[in-house]
């Protein structure tokens, strides 16, 4: 019986251990948190001097103070290095235009959405035939390194676009500029900075939707407290007012539809 009842103990001393350490692991209880944002995509996550700004910033933000947090630093999340960063322990979360998809889900956990995006297009204002994705067959088409973008048109709606790769969007849109590419394909919020901040370019938004973007946070593997307190401080962000007004502020003058209604969450 002493031999069983040790073994109990050990067992529940175990069990214990393990608890406090993913507790250990968790977003919850940190007073300073180290977020992953873009710092090259205006309106969402851009880098201006000292500053970081944004929607996503923005986000990123409201929901550290609501999770605890008494200090937040904000790090450059490039697409490519998004599961890395959590991965590796670089960033706590990730508040990067970091679309849920099964094949991240598998590296990453998600809270969230806290905004479902839409794919849409960027070209030249002299590209007049350029109307929706089908119109992007035989031209060239911005690669983003890290991004899935891509494959929305080439892979799921086969359209026989070349590709041309770079590490940023921002590069997409230079070479946009200067004729080495023909479109740029990306979330409608993504394009709309980029749209506002070229305001009075030669660029055009096709606005015409194809896909459904869920903006997710990226969180380490297993947190399930820290998602699960993420999508409660998403929730109040739209109860109270504040997503309403991040979004307005960020994007109306693009005059893209904009939704103000909590987003259907992935789960813990």
């Amino acid at each position: 019986m002493r031999v069983r009842l040790a073994l109990a103990g050990a067992v529940v001393l175990a069990t214990a251990g393990c608890g406090l350490g993913a507790q250990a692991d968790s977003v919850l209880g940190k007073e300073t948190l180290t977020i992953g944002v873009k710092f090259d995509q205006p309106s969402l996550g851009y880098k201006s001097g000292n500053k970081n700004e944004g929607f996503d910033v923005d986000v990123a933000a409201y929901v550290a103070r609501k999770l605890g947090a008494k200090n937040f630093v904000f790090k450059e999340a490039p697409s490519a290095k998004r599961e890395a960063m959590l991965q590796a322990g670089d960033v706590d979360l990730i508040f990067a235009s970091y679309s849920i998809t099964a094949e991240r889900k598998t590296k990453v956990d998600f809270g969230g959405p806290y905004y479902v995006a839409h794919q849409d297009t960027l070209v030249r204002s002299s590209d007049a035939n350029i109307r929706d994705v089908r119109d992007l067959a035989g031209k060239k088409l911005c690669q983003v390194t890290g991004s899935n973008s891509w494959r929305r048109v080439k892979e799921e709606r086969k359209v026989n676009v070349e590709l041309v790769e770079v590490k940023k969007y921002s590069d997409c849109l230079a070479k946009l500029a200067d004729g080495s590419l023909d479109a740029v394909s990306t979330d409608d919020l993504i394009l709309a900075g980029y749209a506002q901040e070229a305001k009075g370019s030669q660029i055009r938004f096709v606005n015409a939707p194809f896909t459904d973007e869920r903006y997710g946070v990226g969180i380490r593997k297993g947190d399930v407290a820290g998602c699960e307190a993420v999508n409660k401080a998403i929730t109040e962000m739209y109860l109270d007012g504040t997503a309403k007004r991040l979004l307005e502020k960020w994007f109306k003058p693009t005059g893209l539809n904009l939704t103000f209604t909590v987003p259907q969450f992935e789960g813990c």
